[in-house]
């Protein structure tokens, strides 16, 4: 997006210029941890799966369709399973190239201590599911039960892998206590998910997940080039004293990877019910742009942070804190998601305390959003998804309703999620228009001549640049004005502008060719003034 972006909050009453929230699950027992997926080919095709019950007995995985964009959907469809005496959960979904749309589930017993992940395919949009394929089972690394959790991710890059099905898992909880270590899994479909190849631990020696975490999740995400990666938590003192996440990279369909740390972090014990499920995404307009997103508490209390890599992860910037609500203010956020469209626009989403009563898991919460345009340093200002402030149920503590889902199309960002507002937990839906809740300007149609009456400091355009990017600013009144670059340990790295400016619009150009690769600062200091934005060096 070649364009200055400025953001800017918009008073809505909803955040919405579509519809207010709509149900879909319409159940009256327990429907949880939704997944949606959008066509690649039509983005009016919409797919929603779920964990509900239809009895107490046991669960099932649902799924809905509508091909107008949520207006309308079709009717609520029951995955079979593949033993009467199984529950499902854990569903996801992905589309490849041709539009044919693929389920991942977990199908087990626990009791039993049988199960195993499978894939369906649907080539009608999902209206109809193929016979299931099985991925991995409890048996496939004895005494493991490699089976919890399992995420999909196709690849649609039109490259060497295109249509490669990757499936990742870990080692549950729910079969008791399983002997260290443990590790995150890899399986592969080269056959459009006829069938999967062997599994595979997708930690190494120097990069294992460790003793102690006993469900170190994969995160997957192959980015428009067919690169396949996956994060994943680790925490082995001979390793490393710290809790660390770890990124494992495949150019090669999942046959060899590299190795990198995205952060680290103390180990910490936090509120137990708070759900803190991490996700890596990857930028379609930009190969080497990957963004990682983990609930941490860096301030007191649980927030939304966001860290970036402008090379295929690498290097990582900084933690940067998406929800804007006073920091330290006591209330704890949770339940993230997040998705880049075509364009490389980036909305993340979660579930938001700033106006329930205390700092508990247990308190009133709403669903809040916040939206960063391709070419802008900053998100929006925060925006409600949900329509209405929803009062705590004690069904919230049981497990399946870990996640939401959004996903980013053009200038639409779409949701589902699980809440409580009726009395029972069901997922709903809600399309929220960009424009609602973002405006950006061409640099063109700022006016030059008109002395400004407020500071403004503009984002560096272009963003990411190699070597020469421009930054523009307005001072209302003449003074020292000092324009300064720093790196990531916020060591001062280049002075650009220390001299008295007179009131008006400026710009100055940063030239970084002695630079290496990374993000970077600049702050503009004027008077008591001062305002910091990132720009990102990427050769």
């Amino acid at each position: 997006m070649k364009k200055f972006i400025i953001i800017f909050s918009v008073v809505v009453t909803l955040a919405s210029s579509y519809s207010q929230n709509k149900n879909i699950s319409e159940g009256n027992i327990f429907d949880g941890e939704p997944y949606l997926a959008i066509n690649p080919l039509n983005s009016q095709h919409f797919v929603v799966a779920w964990i509900g019950y239809i009895d107490s007995t046991r669960a099932w995985i649902k799924t809905r369709v509508s091909f107008d964009a949520g207006e309308t959907w079709s009717g609520i469809n029951l995955i079979g399973h593949s033993n009467p005496f199984y529950g499902s959960a854990d569903p996801s979904l992905d589309f490849n190239s041709e539009g044919d749309v693929y389920l991942s589930y977990i199908d087990f017993n626990k009791f039993l201590f049988s199960g195993a992940d499978y894939v369906r395919k649907s080539t009608d949009g999902g209206l109809t599911w193929e016979d299931p394929v099985e991925v991995i089972n409890v048996n496939s690394d004895p005494g493991k039960f490699p089976i919890d959790r399992p995420w999909i991710s196709i690849d649609r890059s039109g490259g060497n892998y295109n249509g490669n099905i990757y499936v990742t898992t870990m080692n549950p909880t729910i079969f008791g206590f399983l002997p260290p270590p443990y590790h995150p899994y890899l399986t592969v479909s080269s056959n459009g998910g006829s069938s999967f190849g062997d599994w595979r631990y997708l930690d190494t020696l120097n990069w294992l997940a460790g003793n102690l975490i006993r469900s170190p999740m994969p995160m997957p995400a192959v980015s428009s080039d067919g690169t396949f990666h996956a994060v994943y938590v680790s925490f082995l003192y001979s390793q490393n004293p710290d809790v660390q996440y770890i990124i494992a990279s495949s150019s090669d369909g999942g046959n060899s990877f590299t190795y990198h740390p995205v952060f680290t972090t103390p180990f910490q014990i936090e509120d137990s019910l708070a759900k803190k499920g991490y996700l890596l995404q990857a930028d379609p307009s930009d190969v080497n742009h990957l963004a990682f997103f983990s609930v941490n508490n860096l301030y007191g209390d649980l927030d939304i942070f966001m860290r970036e890599s402008y090379d295929k992860g690498a290097i990582w910037s900084g933690a940067e804190r998406v929800n804007d609500d006073p920091v330290g203010n006591n209330r704890m956020q949770d339940l993230l998601w997040a998705d880049f469209n075509n364009d490389g626009d980036l909305a993340v989403s979660w579930r938001d305390r700033r106006n329930g009563n205390d700092s508990t898991y247990t308190t009133s919460y709403e669903i809040w959003g916040a939206v960063r345009l391709k070419d802008s340093g900053s998100f929006s200002d925060n925006f409600r998804i949900s329509d209405t402030l929803i009062a705590y149920d004690s069904i919230l503590a049981n497990p399946g309703n870990d996640f939401m889902c959004i996903k980013l199309v053009n200038d639409t960002l779409n949701a589902v999620w699980g809440d409580t507002r009726d009395g029972h937990l069901n997922i709903w839906f809600q399309r929220t228009a960009i424009s609602d809740v973002v405006s950006s300007v061409d640099p063109s149609s700022k006016d030059k001549t008109g002395t400004p009456d407020k500071f403004f400091v503009y984002q560096n355009y272009p963003n990411p640049f190699n070597p020469v990017t421009t930054i523009s600013y307005s001072i209302p009144q003449s003074g020292l004005v000092q324009l300064k670059i720093f790196d990531m340990l916020g060591r001062e790295v280049a002075i650009l502008l220390n001299k008295v400016q007179s009131a008006g619009n400026h710009e100055i150009k940063f030239d970084a060719s002695d630079f290496t690769s990374g993000v970077y600062f600049y702050r503009l200091q004027s008077g008591s003034f001062s305002e910091t934005k990132k720009l990102v060096l990427l050769r």
